[in-house]
């Protein structure tokens, strides 16, 4: 992929607040030859995105109050052609379609190493279809239909719990847990 020299492979931000996680990101991408510019919540990633110019973006989703699919739309208009890969702790298929439709290239579920986020960030379109798709199993279809309706009502509990005929409460102890295996 590169000499390993620093920088040879691209300018790569990388938005994350688990602080161990991104050090060891950082490190293991700058060894594989990316100049790593490092955010860990919203306000300074925002104020990189709008000082230079990146070829890659790999960004955590949830950054405590605040989500990084508001640094999609920023990091595309100053460059057009990077390469931005979306990466969380809890995946569901509502958030990866919101993250793609405002303009992120992959999304990847943590936890992820150093290859896997690669991987996803350096996959063109043709790779897409080449994965077989795995049928998911009746809990994390379950999970997922949760995940977007919770999406549609904007994060509000009580309107989605009325949505799915739920009570608020088992809805919340759902949301609780993590992400069912598919």
């Amino acid at each position: 992929m590169s000499d390993g020299a620093p920088g040879n492979a691209g300018k790569l931000l990388l938005v994350e607040d688990d602080g161990a996680f991104a050090w060891a990101a950082a490190r293991a991408l700058e060894r594989r030859g990316y100049a790593v510019r490092h955010a860990a919540e919203f306000d300074s990633a925002r104020k990189l995105v709008d000082e230079e110019t990146f070829d890659f973006a790999v960004l955590d989703l949830n950054l405590g109050s605040r989500t990084s699919l508001d640094l999609i739309e920023p990091l595309r208009a100053r460059n057009a052609t990077m390469r931005i890969l979306m990466l969380t702790g809890y995946a569901s298929i509502a958030t990866a379609v919101r993250a793609i439709k405002l303009g992120a290239d992959n999304y990847l579920a943590k936890p992820a190493d150093t290859d896997e986020i690669l991987t996803a960030l350096l996959a063109g379109p043709e790779s897409d279809g080449d994965a077989e798709l795995q049928p998911m199993s009746v809990r994390r279809l379950e999970w997922e239909h949760i995940q977007k309706v919770l999406d549609q009502n904007h994060g509000n509990i009580s309107a989605t719990a009325r949505q799915l005929n739920m009570h608020r409460r088992t809805l919340q102890r759902k949301l609780q847990k993590r992400p069912v295996a598919r």
